[in-house]
C-alpha cells in the first residue's frame, strides 16, 4: 500500500524535493504517514480480536479471552513488521531523483 501511494505520489515527492525538501524529511513523511495507518488497523485489530475472543472462548486452551500480555505482543510484533515494510518505499522516496520525477509524466 505504502509502495503505491509512492507511486501515485512521485510528482508530488519531487517537487518537494527541487523546493528543499531534504531526503530525510521525504523518509519521515512517507514513513509518518504508513504508521498512521498501520496503528490505526493494529488498533481496531486489538479491539476486533477483543470482542471475537468471547464469543470464541470455548476454543481458547489456557488462555483467557482478553490476555493483555498476548495481545501486546501480538501487536507489537505487527507494528515492527509494519514499520519494517513501510522503510523500503520511505527510503526509496527519500532517494528520488526530482528531475527524474517531473519528466515522468
Amino acid at each position: 500500500m505504502v509502495a503505491s501511494f509512492v507511486v501515485q505520489r512521485t510528482r508530488e515527492i519531487g517537487i518537494r524535493i527541487a523546493l528543499g525538501a531534504t531526503g530525510t524529511m521525504v523518509h519521515a513523511l512517507v514513513f509518518r504517514q504508513g504508521m498512521v495507518v498501520a496503528v490505526l488497523g493494529i488498533a481496531a485489530g486489538l479491539v476486533l480480536a477483543g470482542v471475537t475472543s468471547r464469543l470464541l472462548r470455548k476454543l481458547l486452551y489456557e488462555i483467557s479471552p482478553l490476555d493483555g500480555i498476548t495481545s501486546v505482543a501480538a501487536g507489537g510484533v505487527l507494528f515492527l513488521v509494519a514499520a519494517a515494510a513501510i522503510r523500503v518505499p520511505a527510503v526509496r522516496a527519500a532517494r528520488l531523483n526530482p528531475v527524474v520525477a517531473l519528466r515522468a509524466d
